[in-house]
C-alpha cells in the first residue's frame, strides 16, 4: 500500500510542480508583441497597423514551418483513436483496480509467481490515474 501512495502522490504533484517551476523561473521576456503594441499605441500609433501585419505574417510563417511535414488530415478514426487513448487508459485503470479490490474482499489470492506482475499492473494503474488527475490540476 505504501508504494501506491508514493506513486500516486508523485504522479499528482509532478505536473503542477513542473508548471510552477516553469512560471517561477522561466519568466517570459518583457519584449512581447503585446508589450511592443502597447508602447506603439502611446508613442507612434501610425505604425501599429504595419506592426500587426508583420506579426500576422510571422505567425503564419511559424505555422507553415511547424506544419511542413503534414501532408493532409489524418483519417477521422485516427483522430478519434488518439483522442480516446488517455480516457480509455484511465477508465481501464479504474476497472482493473476495482476488480483487484473486489477480489481482495472476496479473499482471492493470486499465485505467488504472479506477485511481481500483479504488483506491476497495480502500480501502473495508480500512476496512469494519478498522472491524469495531476494534469487536470495543472491546467488553467
Amino acid at each position: 500500500m505504501g508504494i501506491e501512495a508514493i506513486l500516486a502522490l508523485i504522479s499528482l504533484v509532478i505536473p503542477p510542480a513542473f508548471d510552477f517551476v516553469k512560471k517561477k523561473f522561466l519568466k517570459p521576456s518583457v519584449d512581447t508583441p503585446e508589450a511592443t503594441l502597447s508602447t506603439l499605441a502611446t508613442t507612434k500609433p501610425d505604425v501599429m497597423a504595419p506592426y500587426i501585419t508583420a506579426q500576422t505574417g510571422l505567425l503564419d510563417a511559424k505555422t507553415r514551418y511547424f506544419n511542413r511535414d503534414v501532408c493532409g488530415v489524418p483519417a477521422q478514426w485516427v483522430i478519434n483513436l488518439r483522442a480516446s487513448i488517455r480516457p480509455v487508459g484511465v477508465i481501464a485503470s479504474f476497472i482493473i483496480l476495482a476488480a483487484m479490490m473486489y477480489l481482495s474482499f472476496k479473499g482471492y489470492e493470486f499465485k505467488p509467481e504472479l506477485k511481481a506482475t500483479v504488483d506491476g499492473v497495480r502500480y501502473a494503474c495508480v500512476v496512469i490515474m494519478a498522472s491524469w488527475f495531476g494534469d487536470r490540476l495543472s491546467e488553467e
